[in-house]
């Protein structure tokens, strides 16, 4: 097929690439990227713990399922040379291609940043490659992030591995066969209690999964607007509150000034790694993340990349798995 331009998504233009290629539902694409890129820290944002079902990693490649409004997709993206070659597979295939550059960064400005702090100023130096990445699926990151509430991430990451793998199903083309694509919104609704319990999640977060799973539609629009306004959307569901939203536009739009409030360990890192003060809370941590308005997000991702954490002096949360009870 022809060349595919880029137009009434917000993609950086694509002039110079090759056109997308392919017969069926296999497609591929190459595409120049206009500055440094690391795949790893562009996507790794998207990947739920190391067996995450949607997720795989190769040398040198990024493997990734998910459901686009045309259906499900597979994604490879590899490196070579100074370019990123893709192959996508399934219903979904031109519509993550049309969208790649966006995926890797393209929309992204990192000239935008400039570090204040001589920490964050190291950690932007090594990491030029870092991109802020925009998948402009809202559920996708929505669903694994809940999950994640008021549990250890080793508990979210078990939930969302079983329910993908019992109730998605596997990606197309000729992928690794532990790639899933997750379920369908309707299927995430009509998940029965039994299996919400199973998987070590409570009432109170498969509720909220369902809530938004039915009106998937509408939270699906969150990933054209602007970041006020998405984050309206997203916290209009009941269970969704501020930090649930910033996780969730961190992937979807590529927001950069999307800084997760409600966590509870960021406003200690970032008030020991920028002030020396590991008992920093919410308003404290967005004090120092002042001078980085508009790239707040960007800023506590490079503090988080540093290492400068503070001392261990509580024991860990402690697990639970409701599932066996």
């Amino acid at each position: 097929m022809g060349a595919a331009p880029d137009s009434g998504n917000g993609s950086a233009p694509d002039s110079g690439n090759a056109p997308r290629q392919g017969t069926g539902s296999h497609r591929t694409r190459t595409w120049s990227p206009p500055g440094p890129l690391d795949l790893g820290l562009t996507l790794g944002p998207l990947r739920r713990g190391p067996a995450d079902p949607t997720f795989r990693t190769a040398p040198g490649a990024v493997w990734r399922a998910a459901r686009t409004p045309d259906g499900p997709v597979t994604l490879r993206v590899a490196r070579q040379a100074g370019e990123v070659a893709a192959e996508a597979w399934g219903p979904g295939a031109d519509w993550m291609l049309d969208r790649l550059p966006e995926l890797l960064g393209a929309a992204d400005d990192p000239a935008a940043f400039v570090p204040r702090h001589r920490l964050v100023h190291a950690s932007h130096r090594r990491r030029p490659g870092l991109r802020l990445t925009r998948t402009g699926l809202v559920l996708e990151t929505l669903i694994p992030t809940v999950l994640e509430q008021k549990v250890t991430t080793d508990e979210a990451y078990r939930a969302w591995r079983r329910l993908v793998r019992q109730y998605g199903e596997p990606a197309p083309g000729p992928c690794p066969p532990e790639l899933y694509v997750m379920p369908a919104p309707r299927t995430w609704a009509l998940i029965p209690s039994w299996d919400w319990h199973k998987a070590g999640v409570d009432a109170k977060r498969s509720a909220t999964v369902v809530r938004a799973a039915r009106v998937a539609a509408r939270l699906e629009e969150a990933a054209a607007m602007e970041l006020p306004a998405a984050t309206a959307r997203l916290e209009a569901v009941p269970g969704i509150g501020p930090w649930t939203s910033a996780e969730t536009l961190q992937r979807s739009n590529g927001a950069p000034d999307a800084v997760t409030t409600g966590d509870l360990h960021l406003p200690g890192i970032v008030g020991y790694a920028l002030a020396g003060d590991r008992d920093a809370d919410d308003a404290a941590m967005l004090e120092l993340l002042a001078p980085y308005a508009g790239q707040r997000h960007r800023a506590a991702r490079l503090v988080l990349l540093s290492g400068a954490v503070p001392p261990r002096r509580t024991p860990r949360m402690p697990r639970g798995d409701i599932g066996r009870l």
